[in-house]
């Protein structure tokens, strides 16, 4: 890892969190000493680029747009945030236009609010993102936490939860409109993937065999799910993740992708996700 920020340090008991300000990027949660989140000893800590690892906050777009120039993701997790509160066990910040990179800015030029809020208990931490829209004409949106989880050796790793949802296959994307559906109890990673599991209404989503205790995903008004490992050639590709770091992790990343969300003015929308540590 390279450079340092401003960070923001949460502890209760044997359970830690560490957020920077820069993407308010959750870059650390550790319970009982044992790291729970994955972040690459490549990525840029100094504000050059967004963090690789730890949980990037996407909004207002994710992947990229046609009808728009904003970079992959969006700008949240390029931006510099704001902690206006703080407690043992939560860090609450706050991010609006003059928070933002002026270049990225002008390419997304509406009002907004966002507030993100990390709450840390004995074995579980929540995050949550309020979008609130002060200005006077709706924007569209979608958004996404984007969850690197740490694990022993990928080739173990099970995903639990998403037997019988449609999903969009980007490494292998099928022939026309139509969407396979999964059909595993557990989904496994033995290659590159990258799928969007669409309108999930299972809330409780299992990672198992991390190598230090299975992890439960339990989500709120989040409908899609995301699992990402680059594999091989695509870390290799990366020049801020290393050679063999993708066997050392899994995003299972809840948000709201598939569709944009329109917001009114003066409305406000609201999603979070809550992982425990169900089994050692």
């Amino acid at each position: 890892m390279t450079g340092k920020g401003d960070t923001v340090t949460l502890t209760i008991g044997t359970s830690t969190a560490e957020i920077y300000l820069f993407g308010a990027t959750l870059t650390s949660w550790k319970t009982d000493g044992v790291e729970r989140i994955f972040v690459s000893e490549t990525a840029h800590l100094d504000g050059s680029k967004a963090i690789r690892g730890g949980i990037p906050l996407v909004f207002p777009h994710f992947g990229t747009v046609a009808t728009s120039k904003l970079p992959q993701h969006g700008f949240a997790r390029n931006s510099s945030w704001e902690c206006v509160k703080k407690t043992e066990s939560t860090a609450e910040f706050h991010l609006k236009p003059d928070g933002v990179p002026t270049k990225l800015r002008e390419l997304w030029p509406h009002d907004f609010h966002l507030i993100y809020t990390v709450t840390l208990a004995a074995n579980t931490l929540k995050t949550s993102l309020t979008i609130n829209n002060p200005s006077q004409e709706a924007w569209d949106f979608t958004t996404l936490l984007h969850t690197y989880f740490a694990v022993k050796d990928i080739s173990r790793v099970k995903v639990a939860g998403l037997k019988g949802y449609a999903f969009l296959d980007k490494v292998n994307p099928p022939e026309g409109d139509a969407k396979p559906e999964e059909s595993r109890e557990h989904v496994n990673v033995a290659g590159e993937v990258d799928r969007v599991y669409e309108a999930v209404s299972n809330n409780k989503i299992t990672i198992l065999e991390t190598g230090s205790g299975d992890v439960e995903v339990h989500k709120s008004h989040f409908p899609d799910v995301v699992v990402w490992n680059p594999w091989i050639e695509k870390a290799k590709a990366m020049a801020d993740f290393g050679d063999e770091d993708y066997r050392k992790m899994i995003c299972v990343e809840v948000g709201s992708v598939t569709d944009f969300i329109s917001l009114a003015p003066g409305k406000t929308w609201e999603g979070s996700q809550t992982l425990v540590v169900a089994r050692l």
